[in-house]
């Protein structure tokens, strides 16, 4: 299963940090079973919105130049207060350091001002013509989606985007 976590991208800082809004309703699937008589949002999906974050600045910062940027490690992850329908969770991301094949995030999840999860995370990036050549057209396809889909994320017009 595929998730969009990230709701709204309110404010950027290529190459520095990212701040984003994830509003969880009661409509959310995995509510039913997480818990039934106390939904709260799981706590790898609130990690997974830490990293959506910093894939959102990943890209931004390197003008979508990877078509792929996926977890490869978590660190010091904690959990703070529950996350119930009806609240919206800031998630703020802030880049560590990086090179040409990685990069390392400080994250965290704030509600009301209460932390709901805080970790430290090293993302991967690369594209799948770097492995397969004929998989080019993957490439361009899946930035051009994920431009189309940063243009409904973020705040400021389309013309703005990268």
């Amino acid at each position: 299963m595929r998730f969009n976590l990230v709701d709204r991208i309110v404010e950027v800082q290529p190459g520095k940090a990212l701040q984003a809004v994830k509003n969880l309703t009661l409509g959310e699937e995995y509510l039913a079973d997480h818990f039934p008589t106390f939904p709260v949002m799981p706590g790898v999906l609130m990690l997974e919105t830490l990293v959506e974050a910093g894939a959102w600045l990943l890209r931004i910062t390197d003008v979508f130049k990877h078509s792929v940027i996926v977890l490869r490690e978590a660190r010091n992850v904690k959990y703070g207060t529950f996350m119930e329908p009806g609240r919206q969770m800031s998630v703020f991301v802030e880049l560590v350091e990086q090179d040409e094949s990685s990069a390392t995030f400080k994250g965290k999840g704030e509600v009301d001002g209460q932390t709901t999860v805080a970790a430290r995370l090293t993302l991967a990036r690369y594209n799948l013509r770097d492995r397969d050549p004929a998989l080019s057209a993957a490439d361009a396809r899946i930035v051009q989606h994920l431009r189309n889909l940063y243009g409904q994320l973020r705040l400021t017009p389309a013309a703005a985007l990268p």
